[in-house]
C-alpha cells in the first residue's frame, strides 16, 4: 500500500473505532457513574459485578479497557488481570487494565503497576481521569495513527527532510525487530533503545509506536514480573509501521 506524504497536513491514518470497556466493580455507584461516563465519551461500556464475571467476559469477548476493581467478591483486580494475562485463549488477554480502589497509598499504586495495570485509579475519579486513561487506550487498541503527518511536518518542517527521517527509521526498526529477542535478556539495554527509539518516532510522526516505546520502557523500569503484555502490543506495532513506511512516499 502506498503513502503519500505532502506539504499539506493530511490527519491521521487510522479510521475510528468504537472502543469496547468493561467495567467490573461491587458499589452500585460506582459502577453505573463509570459506565455512563465511559458512555459520555463514546465508549461501548459493559458492567459486571464480580471477579469471576469479569473474568468470564473478559475471556469470551475483546475489549479494549478493563476497569477493575480492587476489591471485588470472587476475585479483585490484581487477581482478575493475572488470570487473563496467563490464559492465551482470552479474548482480551493484551488489552489496557487500569485498577480502581476508593482507598490507595503509594505501596499499594506501585503493587499494583507492577502487576501490569497502565493505570490506577483512586475513587472517586473525575471524567478529566476518563479521558486521561482513554489516551491509554487509543494507544493500546491502535486508534492513533502509525504514520501522523502532519504531526513529522510540524516537527521536521520540510516533507523532504521526514521522507529522509523516516528511510533511516525504517532501517532502525528492522535492526530492533531482529535485535528484539536477545535484547529481552539485557532489560535495561532494552529499556536504553526504547529511549532513543521513541525520539526518532517523534521526528518522524510514527504515533503508535512511540506510544507503544514508551508504555514497554515504562514496564521496563518497574521490573514487572509475569506475563509481558507490552511487550506483545510493541510487537505488533513494531511490525504494522515497519510495513507502513515500508510503501511510504514523498509527494
Amino acid at each position: 500500500m502506498q503513502h503519500t506524504l505532502s506539504s499539506e497536513p493530511l490527519g491521521h491514518r487510522s479510521a475510528p473505532i468504537t472502543v469496547r470497556a468493561l467495567v467490573a466493580d461491587d458499589d452500585p455507584s460506582s459502577r453505573l457513574f463509570l459506565v455512563e461516563a465511559l458512555r459520555s465519551l463514546g465508549l461501548y461500556a459493559h458492567a459486571c459485578h464480580d471477579g469471576p464475571s469479569a473474568i468470564a467476559l473478559a475471556r469470551d469477548e475483546a475489549f479494549d479497557l478493563l476497569l477493575l476493581d480492587c476489591r471485588m467478591p470472587g476475585a479483585g483486580a490484581e487477581q482478575v488481570l493475572t488470570a487473563l494475562r496467563h490464559d492465551p485463549e482470552a479474548r482480551s488477554s493484551d488489552c489496557t487494565a487500569v485498577a480502581t480502589s476508593a482507598e490507595m497509598d503509594v505501596i499499594e499504586r506501585q503493587r499494583l503497576l507492577s502487576a501490569e495495570f497502565s493505570e490506577v485509579l483512586q475513587k472517586p475519579c473525575s471524567l478529566a481521569d476518563l479521558r486521561r486513561i482513554l489516551a491509554l487506550v487509543h494507544a493500546g487498541a491502535a486508534a492513533m495513527p502509525l504514520l501522523d503527518d502532519a504531526q513529522a511536518i510540524a516537527t521536521m518542517g520540510d516533507a523532504d527532510v521526514v521522507r529522509a527521517m523516516r528511510t533511516l527509521l525504517r532501517a532502525e526498526l528492522a535492526g530492533l525487530y531482529q535485535d528484539l529477542d536477545d535484547l529481552l535478556d539485557d532489560t535495561e539495554a532494552l529499556a536504553d533503545r526504547m529511549h532513543r527509539l521513541r525520539s526518532s518516532c517523534g521526528f518522524c510522526g510514527a504515533a503508535a509506536l512511540g506510544v507503544q516505546a514508551t508504555l514497554l520502557q515504562r514496564h521496563l523500569k518497574l521490573k514487572h514480573s509475569g506475563s509481558l503484555a507490552p511487550l506483545s502490543r510493541f510487537r505488533r506495532s513494531l511490525l504494522a509501521t515497519i510495513d507502513a513506511l515500508g510503501g511510504d512516499t514523498v509527494a
